[in-house]
């Protein structure tokens, strides 16, 4: 049996913009850099799926780790695990 629904299932509310952010993406959120330290959250940009985490994350906040490529790994905390994403810099905000 397949199994049904895929990475973004059940996340119609917390992926949808804002009526008032509706539009083209800003090139300075798309551009932004960040440091080896700084806290971040974790908010996605729901027009540009590539480097998203998981939306059961959307919301958290994190700690930039190492830069890979143009992406950035986040660690945060997930229970009692700490866990590191991969994400790109326009579904981050910092803190």
């Amino acid at each position: 049996m397949q199994r049904t629904g895929g990475f973004r299932r059940k996340s119609r509310s917390k992926l949808r913009k804002n009526v008032r952010s509706k539009g083209k993406i800003s090139i300075r959120k798309f551009l932004q850099k960040f440091i080896e330290g700084d806290r971040v959250n974790l908010v996605a940009e729901p027009g540009v799926q590539g480097g998203m985490y998981h939306p059961r994350f959307h919301g958290k906040s994190g700690i930039i780790g190492i830069k890979q490529g143009s992406n950035y790994y986040v660690k945060i905390r997930d229970g009692n695990k700490d866990k590191s994403l991969l994400v790109h810099p326009i579904h981050l905000k910092k803190d």
